[in-house]
């Protein structure tokens, strides 16, 4: 979301007044987040987020989905001064006044099972009524239930999000590794992590290729010795250390993804992708970049034929040309949205 915002402020034409957590912003942006809201969505993000929260204790949980609605409601009110609001995540629009204001509303992966929760879609239904509403999902696999939830109150239209452009100019020096070096770049949990471990055991513990993870531990789950876990990472580390040395990125995930942006970036990194099948998956990778797999079997054929530096790199390029053309840069993206403002704003509709 910050790359978003930066994006947009560069835009000329945008007065951005936004609320979220505390970080690094651009001058040009307003800061709409009182200290106590600050202080609350800094503790919110210690505790990994409302889902994550969710997730691991419902009941401390829900009174925080509470609270985080009430924060938000509260600052829709005292900001009136607003021509649209662009909301991330279909809660953050709960709140929102019914003052006919255009919005449009970027929608990621938890947000699909979200909808799924009793009374949810008619409650986001009563929030799009009475106002030009544009419903952005960041991949295409989303579109079709958006649209028979809410098509007909408003535009849905797929918005990808953009790349930083320095992962276009990464070097690759993976030709230099003893042995091939994968990556997994994920939260670690139950579902995150899925059948990594069992599918790719003969390979890893068998000392034909090294697995390493990197990403905070969320659940309590049981790293196998030939795993080589190092925690959380920054964006920075990954551009300097890894990604330049690695084979490429793993993930058997089972988790309701929506497009993960580590994956993104390492396609456009030049980095082939060994992935689970799932839509979000599926969505990216099916026009190439990568291998798609069901099976124990097909992970580690894929493993195997990507130990060949050539086929390798060959995947690897294809991927980072499909992420110039189809994805871009962050201006990139802040432009697609600033074309939707223009529709909900403009007389004629979108």
């Amino acid at each position: 979301m910050a790359h978003i915002s930066a994006a947009l402020a560069r835009h000329e034409g945008i007065g951005l007044i936004q609320w979220a957590p505390s970080g690094h912003v651009d001058a040009r942006v307003e800061i709409a987040t009182t200290f106590e809201e600050a202080a609350w969505l800094a503790q919110l993000m210690r505790r990994g987020g409302i889902s994550h929260w969710l997730r691991s204790n419902p009941i401390s949980g829900v009174f925080a989905a509470f609270q985080l609605l009430q924060k938000l409601r509260s600052a829709y009110r005292r900001r009136r001064d607003i021509d649209l609001y662009h909301i991330n995540w279909l809660q953050c629009a709960l709140p929102l006044p019914a003052d006919g204001k255009p919005i449009l509303i970027t929608v990621l992966g938890n947000d699909m099972r979200l909808l799924r929760l009793p009374g949810m879609q008619h409650m986001i239904r009563r929030v799009l009524r009475d106002r030009k509403a544009a419903i952005c999902p960041n991949a295409d696999w989303m579109r079709p239930e958006l649209e028979r939830a809410f098509g007909d109150l408003a535009t849905v239209c797929t918005i990808p999000f953009g790349i930083d452009p320095r992962w276009y100019e990464l070097e690759r020096r993976f030709d230099t590794n003893a042995l091939p070096k994968w990556l997994c770049v994920s939260r670690l949990t139950a579902e995150k992590i899925g059948s990594l471990f069992d599918w790719t055991a003969p390979i890893f513990s068998g000392g034909k290729a090294e697995l390493h993870l990197l990403g905070p531990m969320q659940e309590q789950i049981n790293v196998p010795s030939w795993a080589h876990w190092h925690g959380p990472v920054t964006p920075d580390v990954l551009f300097s250390t890894w990604f330049p040395q690695v084979h490429g990125l793993i993930t058997l995930s089972q988790h309701a993804e929506g497009r993960p942006q580590v994956m993104l970036e390492a396609m456009a990194s030049g980095l082939p992708i060994i992935a689970s099948r799932l839509p979000a998956h599926d969505d990216l990778l099916s026009q190439g970049g990568g291998f798609l797999c069901r099976s124990a079997a097909e992970t580690r054929a894929s493993l195997n034929a990507l130990s060949d530096l050539r086929e390798n790199r060959l995947l690897g390029q294809h991927g980072r040309a499909r992420m110039r053309r189809e994805m871009g840069t962050w201006d990139d993206c802040a432009q697609r949205y600033v074309t939707i403002y223009d529709e909900l704003l403009g007389s004629s509709g979108i």
